[in-house]
């Protein structure tokens, strides 16, 4: 009788300690991250988000099937900010420099410091940049050589493997680039890039508008040297055999996607998916040309729908949804003539891109900012949550090093806060407050948000967005008034005061944190 008291009390304790191990494992496993990134979608362009007019039903997948947020935002109303301060965890505005890059521009990244994707290789991550980079490349200050490796890139800011075009597909080079090499290079036909004079005999839209397969809106500047039809910015010869189709460039960059996440399957692994939709010149392919009622910015929301859905299925076939984060997001507001004659705003009646908020891409205003986040980790993230907590895209690298339990050095992410618990739908507590550029440097703090004076023109002409730009300052109640529609600053002088003292305060400080 003892012994066998003895035997089941061993098995017992036994299955405990087997349990309790398995449980901690499970607990304490990697998930793999997928950043999909879009480019220039709002907050009223998604379905889930309330429109009406065009249908998202894969990326609200990801809501449904995990957490959908009301209040989440980039760092910035322009994309090469927002994605400075999404790697980095530093507000673009400390340092110079990080304005809407050109194609040639020297690469902004630190590659001294704690990035993102460093976060996730010091975790044993393998990394990936696949799409839009649009942060520079090469050494400062150094004309950049595409004839030959380029010294600096994605992968000298913490990503393994790095497949991209170098700026936006309205600039050029109109070029792919694997980790450090172009693509299809000729040496026999070399590529030259200016954007202060022309170079080249090559057509361009301004001389050469029969040419053009979308016509360039009038000065924006979209009409130099022709590629694949369009008019973009800047003047480019040679590389005949390295550039892209513009119809093209959304399955190029889902097959190195996919491809990235096949070869990584048994390992963790963190993917920076930088999508080419929505923004111009919106070139779909002929699957989805038509195909939304809305032209063109339309069609190629469909597409980038359809993007998200395919990478959904690649985790579905491999059978690794249940063990991945796969957060969407965008890096700014929308905007609808931004460069070419493409009739988005003429087809868009019945459509409000940014829903009900104020302004759009280059704005102050909450249009410009507050942004689509959706995230999906089944093993964690409770199905159809939604919440309304302030979290910011420049949170990513601390919520992330704090999720490993890696120590942020003092000169680390200056910027960024700790909002993990609230990224996974544990908490509906996320920053304290935020500052926001959109020409005008603004600073949030609960349901209140002070935009400082600012001169300039209250209308951007070029694409019609109200920029926020004022000369007095300016307080929104956001609870009673998403829409910025009714300035309190001579109501709440006292408020109007605290709050600009703050935002100078954190501004002379040098770090938020």
């Amino acid at each position: 009788m003892k012994r066998n008291s003895f035997s089941t009390l061993f098995a017992v304790w036994a299955a405990i300690l087997f349990s309790t191990s398995t449980f901690a494992q499970k607990k304490q496993q990697k998930p793999n991250v997928i950043f999909i990134y879009a480019d220039d979608v709002g907050y009223g362009d998604l379905s889930s988000y309330g429109a009406t007019k065009i249908a998202t039903p894969n990326i609200d997948r990801i809501g449904k099937e995990g957490i959908r947020f009301t209040n989440a935002h980039t760092t910035s109303a322009t994309c090469t900010p927002s994605r400075f301060g999404l790697l980095t965890g530093k507000y673009p505005w400390r340092q110079k420099g990080t304005g809407v890059l050109p194609g040639d521009a020297s690469l902004i990244i630190p590659t001294d410091r704690l990035t993102l994707p460093k976060a996730f290789q010091n975790a044993g991550y393998k990394t990936a940049s696949v799409g839009k980079w649009h942060l520079g490349l090469g050494e400062n200050n150094k004309q950049i050589n595409w004839n030959e490796p380029i010294t600096k890139g994605p992968n000298e800011t913490g990503f393994d493997y790095a497949y991209f075009f170098p700026a936006t597909s309205d600039r050029v080079p109109t070029v792919f680039i694997e980790n450090h090499d172009v693509q299809g290079l000729d040496k026999s036909d070399p590529i030259m890039v200016d954007y202060a004079k022309k170079i080249g005999n090559e057509p361009t839209g301004l001389e050469n508008p029969d040419l053009l397969k979308l016509p360039a809106s009038p000065n924006h500047g979209h009409n130099n040297t022709i590629v694949n039809g369009i008019g973009r910015i800047g003047w480019m010869t040679g590389g005949k055999q390295t550039r892209w189709t513009d119809e093209e460039i959304a399955h190029v960059f889902l097959s190195k996607a996919e491809q990235f996440i096949e070869e990584n399957q048994k390992t963790p692994f963190f993917l920076y998916f930088s999508l080419n939709d929505i923004h111009v010149p919106r070139m779909p392919s002929s699957q989805f040309k038509g195909k939304s009622q809305m032209g063109l910015r339309g069609d190629v929301i469909l597409q980038m729908d359809w993007t998200v859905g395919e990478i959904l299925k690649k985790l579905d076939e491999l059978k690794l949804a249940e063990s991945t984060l796969i957060i969407f997001s965008s890096d700014n507001g929308p905007v609808l003539d931004d460069g070419y004659a493409d009739k988005a705003v003429e087809l868009a009646k019945g459509h409000k891109p940014a829903g009900a908020l104020r302004g759009g891409k280059y704005s102050a205003f909450e249009g410009g900012s507050r942004v689509p986040w959706l995230a999906r980790w089944p093993q964690t993230i409770k199905p159809g949550t939604v919440s309304d907590a302030l979290i910011c895209q420049i949170d990513m690298l601390s919520s992330f090093a704090n999720f490993f339990q890696q120590k942020i050095e003092v000169d680390d992410a200056p910027d960024s806060f700790n909002t993990i618990d609230a990224i996974l739908g544990k908490s509906k507590t996320g920053r304290p407050y935020l500052i926001k550029q959109g020409g005008a440097l603004s600073i949030t703090r609960e349901n209140w948000k002070y935009i400082e004076p600012r001169e300039g023109k209250a209308i951007q002409e070029l694409t019609n967005t109200d920029t926020g730009n004022n000369q007095a300052p300016q307080l929104y109640d956001l609870s009673k008034d998403l829409g910025e529609k009714t300035n309190l600053a001579a109501k709440y002088p006292a408020k109007v005061k605290t709050m600009a003292a703050e935002l100078a305060k954190i501004r002379e400080a040098g770090r938020s944190r």
